[in-house]
Order: structure tokens, then C-alpha cells, then sequence
């Protein structure tokens, strides 16, 4: 078969194809005598696996929301409690990346008042106080 025959066959699929036979004459008798159709639902699990189905997805949930929960209470305090507020780094470099964090930690505080259960501010607020710790680790690093 070359490119000039494959061509025309996938052109010939374009053009409407009639029935070998009438439809319509079997659907009409059917009606007419009454014949109920077979319309049936999607099967369905058992009621065992259903009830096993829901139960898991609710454990999920709850370990997930368990999780979160802990994540959440236990980062921001322990985080808080390494870096001070008024810390202020001798190396100069330090200095300034301890403002820009110091500033960015206020404005996310401020934040956080006006939406208080923000996920992301709360991400942010906690990135922001690990970060500053990273910075204190730093200079204690470099004497």
C-alpha cells in the first residue's frame, strides 16, 4: 500500500455509511409490542466493601487532618523559641539578611491578625522563623 492509497481510504471514512439494514423498523416493533428495554445501572460493590470504602476514606481524613494539626502547634512555637526578636548578628553580612528577615516576620505577624487561619501566611510565618534560625545557626558557625 503506498501514501496515494492509504490517502484515499481515510477520505472514504469521511463519507456518511448507511445501515446494512432499517433500524427504525425493529425500534417501532418494539415499542409497539410493549417490550421493555434493558437499561441497567453500573454495578455495584457489595455492601461489606462499600461500609470498608468509607471507613478507610474517614481514617484517612482524620490522620491527615491529625497531622496537619500537629505540624501546625508544634513548628511556629519551637521555631520562635530559637531566634529572638531583638537579636542582632556582629558579622555585617548577617546584619542585614537578619533585618530583611526581622521586617518580612512583622509584616507576616501583621498579616496573619487580619487573617488569622491564612494556611499560607502561616507557611510563610513559619519559613520566615526557620530561616532566621538558620541565620543564628550561621553565625554561631562562624564564631
Amino acid at each position: 500500500m503506498n501514501e496515494f492509497e492509504w490517502h484515499r481510504q481515510m477520505r472514504a471514512l469521511r463519507e456518511p455509511v448507511s445501515p446494512r439494514r432499517d433500524l427504525w423498523a425493529d425500534i417501532e416493533a418494539k415499542l409497539d409490542a410493549g417490550t421493555p428495554t434493558a437499561i441497567t445501572a453500573a454495578p455495584r460493590a457489595p455492601r461489606g466493601q462499600r461500609w470498608l470504602l468509607a471507613a478507610s476514606f474517614a481514617g484517612l481524613s482524620l490522620l491527615a487532618v491529625a497531622l496537619n494539626h500537629q505540624w501546625r502547634v508544634e513548628t511556629p512555637a519551637t521555631l520562635e523559641a530559637q531566634v529572638p526578636a531583638n537579636w542582632k548578628p556582629t558579622d555585617p553580612r548577617l546584619a542585614g539578611a537578619a533585618v530583611e528577615l526581622y521586617a518580612a516576620r512583622v509584616e507576616l505577624q501583621q498579616a496573619m491578625e487580619q487573617a488569622p487561619h491564612s494556611p499560607a501566611l502561616q507557611r510563610l510565618l513559619d519559613r520566615t522563623a526557620k530561616r532566621q534560625s538558620q541565620l543564628r545557626q550561621m553565625e554561631q558557625q562562624a564564631g
